[in-house]
């Protein structure tokens, strides 16, 4: 799973990144080139503590994110879309957090003259917006060009394709970002290849300076969430040991860094779910989508496991907890064997049985 942060030129963006990777790339540097620094960054569960502790395994892995902080975007590429290897970096990401600068400082002025986090927002949403209407009016031409000459592909194919970015032509010259767009599973396949910008899930990050207030705000687009923090005081809180940011977050009377819940919202806004293996070797979060059947997460965990799918044991991590440990789980019937059709749950431990 890789995020993209983005935003304006001195919106903070680098800052959140190291907040969230515990990097030190230099913030505050302005050189209209694209670039790109990556992190790693464990999902924080408590129940990947809880299963830890009860199992005291050789090693203990989280679920991981990626991020990437992307420079390169100002908001100007107007009507020639983003180009190059700027959009290819864009379109590799599965969702976006994209930082709003909220915070005043004369000494980084803003380069639009003024602090405006509606204004900032609308910018990049138009850029996107622009730059996928670019790829539908583009693909609706080779589309017209295939159905004149009448030859390669199924008919039919190609007519729901005219009909299917027929429709996001339209939403996209109304503004409308293509997340906003009911798509269908078949449509989903057409459109896999694309990466349209606007269709992927994003993130609003407020980057507020040191005790100010987080902004009303409302944003009623699909696969969208929003949430505001205090940047520069979340990246130093990061560097410091873990001994001194407990200190610090006791202090303060915060309960955990707002970073923590940035990294499980981003989790949560691509449709993703944990599950858990247990042992003594190893206990692990494993990602998979919401939805998906045991098979799929076997096959996170290896290939061989999908291919030879026989039968997963099953119990969640709550009942576990509840009984106390896996031999108690069992007296009381609560690990079962699920087959092919069982949806995992976020939070299932799994045990796969399997043969080739």
């Amino acid at each position: 799973m890789r995020l993209g942060i983005i935003g304006l030129p001195q919106s903070g963006k680098t800052t959140v990144f190291n907040a969230l990777t515990r990097g030190s790339v230099p913030t505050g540097a302005v050189s209209g080139k694209m670039e790109v620094h990556t992190g790693v960054v464990d999902v924080p569960d408590g129940r990947v503590d809880k299963l830890s502790a009860m199992f005291n395994p050789k090693k203990t892995i989280y679920a991981k994110v990626t991020y990437a902080d992307i420079a390169g975007l100002d908001g100007s590429a107007g009507k020639t879309g983003i180009a190059g290897t700027l959009l290819n970096q864009l379109t590799q990401m599965d969702g976006f957090i994209h930082v709003i600068r909220c915070f005043e400082d004369e000494a980084v002025p803003h380069p639009n003259g003024s602090v405006d986090a509606l204004r900032d927002l609308n910018i990049m949403d138009s850029e996107f917006v622009l730059n996928d209407l670019i790829s539908v009016e583009r693909k609706l031409e080779r589309l017209g060009e295939e159905k004149r000459k009448g030859a390669g592909r199924d008919k039919g194919l190609v007519e729901r394709e005219i009909e299917l970015f027929t429709r996001l032509h339209a939403a996209l010259g109304e503004e409308i970002p293509l997340r906003d767009v009911p798509i269908n599973a078949e449509e989903d396949r057409l459109l896999s290849g694309f990466g349209f910008l606007s269709r992927k899930p994003v993130l609003i990050v407020f980057n507020l300076a040191e005790g100010q207030a987080a902004p009303e705000f409302s944003y009623a687009h699909a696969h969208s969430q929003w949430v505001a923090l205090q940047g520069k005081l979340e990246m130093d809180l990061a560097q410091l040991p873990a001994d001194e940011a407990a200190l610090f977050l006791a202090e303060y009377q915060i309960e955990e860094p707002s970073l923590y819940r940035v990294i499980r919202l981003s989790y949560d806004l691509l449709g993703l779910q944990s599950f858990f293996t247990v042992g003594p070797d190893e206990v692990r979060a494993w990602t998979v989508r919401r939805g998906a059947f045991a098979p799929e997460a076997a096959g996170e965990i290896h290939t061989d496991l999908q291919k030879g799918f026989i039968r997963a044991e099953v119990i969640h991590y709550d009942d576990l907890m509840t009984l106390g440990g896996m031999n108690e789980a069992k007296a009381k019937g609560k690990l079962r064997l699920e087959g092919k059709e069982y949806p995992v749950k976020d939070g299932d431990i799994l045990n796969i049985r399997f043969s080739l």
